[in-house]
Parts: C-alpha cells; structure tokens; sequence
C-alpha cells in the first residue's frame, strides 16, 4: 500500500512538472530561421506572420536571415538548436523536399532532423525576363535560346531548388540551352534581372508581383496548371505548348525534432490562427499567395509525397550536386 500511495505521488509530481512547463512557454523570444536572403518570398512571408504570431505567443518574434547553400545553412541551424519550440525554420519546398534527392549525400533528413508544424501559403512561379529582352512570350523566348544557345541567362535562388529545377524542366521540354546563374536567394537574382545583369528567371509570385505590375520585369508565362488570378493575361507554360513546365512552391514553418508534444501544439495553433486572422490572410493574398494550413500529421505526409514527386524530375533532368 506504502508502495502505490509513492508511485501515486510520483506520478502526480511528474504531471505537475509537465502541466507548469507547457504553462512555462514562452518566456522569452522565438527565433524564425529564414534560409534565404533579406528580401526574398521566404523573408516577405515571415515578416507578414510575425508580428500576429507575436501577439497570440506573448513573446516577440525574430526573423533571423542565414542564406547560402540553398537553404542548407539555415536548416542545419535550426537542426542544431536545442528541441525547446523557441527556433523554427521557414522552409520552402527546395529546403523541406528538394535537398532530400538533389545531393549525392543529403546535408540532412527533413523527416528525422525536423518536426513538420504547418505550410502558411503555396504559390506559383512566373517566368519572367528583363524589358529589354526582344521576346513577348515563353515561345519567343524558346526560339531565342534556340539561336543563341547558352547566351541567355537565368538566375535562381541556388542551385537545385525549384526555380532552377523549373529553368531545367524549361530546357529539357524545349530542347533548349539556357545559362543557369544560381544566387543565395531570390531577392538578389531579382535585382540582377531588374537591373539587366542577367536575363530573366523562374520566381515566385510574392517576391516579383510589384516588379511585373510596375514594368519593371515582363511575365511571359506562368509555371502552373491554371493561369494565376493575379495575372490572368499571362499564359501558362503549358498553353505555350510546354506541357512539362509546371511547378508550385510552399512555405511553411518547422521546428528542431523532438521538440515536446505540448509545445508543437502550441505553435501549431498559434501559427493556423495567424493565418487565418483576416489582415494576414489579406497580407498574403495581397502579394500572391494562396494562404495554406495543415495538421501536423498531414504535412508530415505531404512532404514525403513532396519529396518523392521531386525524386522524379531531378533524375528525369540528371541534376546531381556535391557538397
């Protein structure tokens, strides 16, 4: 009897423990791991988020840019902070699946290394070049690299994630050579393409829409199954009769794995509420996005879906990279 009444309380004590540490956190800031450059989609995104997940977590948030590598830096640095909720990864699908099968030796394991919590938005991607550029449209530009093979060249965010992947797709559909000039993200290749150092690129709604709008670049296709909402006069790929060229990009929010139940609860419901308070959801919509939530469990699954679609079209295109 003395024996159970011990357990009893000992079973008590660590319930007590666990209910005062989930009551615990937060208590003191929570760091978002941005693995790309000040500037660029993943930034916009995060720094659209933050100040409501500020507001619903008490604690202030940090957007914490560490770019290179195509966003291995970043992960790695989020892998090696202590399983604790207070750092989380804004992560692409370049970083959550694409890094899995475009390196000889993976840097890490998405599905082992980091806790899935919950996309906050997909988009699409539009093919864009520089005004000066003599083409209107993705066939024109095909015919163009057709002339000039390797003379024009695209930028990405690096190397292997999905804008150089959709430039690959491009080639391998067309036929084409096209110069791949990858970047530690995409708001400097952007500037690059503004200011006519390279040609043009495969980017994201978020990062280009003011740049399409006010001129500054010109849209020749979208990289998508539907033309966007938000450029309905831009064809598709597709409808310029390349039927391979179709690609989507998420951004979502990871933690270190093995971070406590309790805690991923917690950032789990504070980051679904954020995106669905109305003046995020406009933020968001506002530059491109289709705002985008999950349970825990159904994005775990759908990055290993996400991860075995992009096996496919980097063996298809032969991209292999060393690290």
């Amino acid at each position: 009897m003395k024996r159970i009444l011990m357990l009893s309380c000992a079973a008590g004590m660590l319930l007590g423990h666990a209910g005062a540490h989930a009551q615990a956190w937060p208590n003191k800031p929570i760091r978002i791991v941005v693995p790309f450059s000040a500037g660029g989609p993943a930034d916009i995104t995060t720094r659209n988020i933050a100040p409501r997940l500020t507001e619903l977590l008490g604690q202030t948030i940090v957007v914490d840019n560490r770019a290179g590598a195509n966003g291995i830096i970043g992960a790695e640095n989020v892998i090696r902070s202590p399983a604790d909720g207070y750092t989380m990864l804004m992560a692409t699908a370049s970083v959550a699946a694409i890094n899995m099968v475009t390196y000889t030796k993976p840097p890490y394991d998405t599905l082992r290394d980091l806790q899935p919590l919950t996309p906050v938005m997909s988009t699409t991607s539009l093919i864009v070049v520089h005004p000066s550029m003599p083409v209107k449209t993705l066939k024109e530009l095909v015919a163009l690299a057709k002339a000039r093979p390797g003379q024009i060249a695209f930028g990405s965010a690096g190397n292997g994630g999905t804008l150089h992947l959709g430039l690959e797709m491009l080639m391998k559909d067309a036929n084409i050579k096209i110069t791949h000039v990858p970047y530690k993200g995409a708001a400097p290749s952007v500037s690059d393409v503004i200011a006519g150092q390279i040609n043009g690129m495969f980017v994201d709604l978020p990062v280009i829409s003011p740049y399409v709008k006010s001129g500054k670049v010109r849209a020749l296709a979208a990289a998508s199954a539907q033309r966007s909402p938000y450029f309905p006069d831009v064809q598709t790929a597709k409808e310029a009769g390349f039927a391979n060229v179709e690609m989507s990009n998420y951004y979502a929010l990871l933690t270190t794995a093995k971070t406590p139940r309790d805690i991923v609860a917690k950032l789990h419901e504070a980051i679904v509420k954020t995106v669905t308070t109305p003046a995020v959801h406009e933020r968001l919509v506002a530059v491109g996005a289709d705002p985008l939530t999950m349970s825990t469990e159904e994005f775990t699954r759908f990055i290993r879906a996400d991860i075995a679609k992009w096996d496919k079209v980097v063996k298809a295109a032969g991209i292999q990279i060393e690290r």
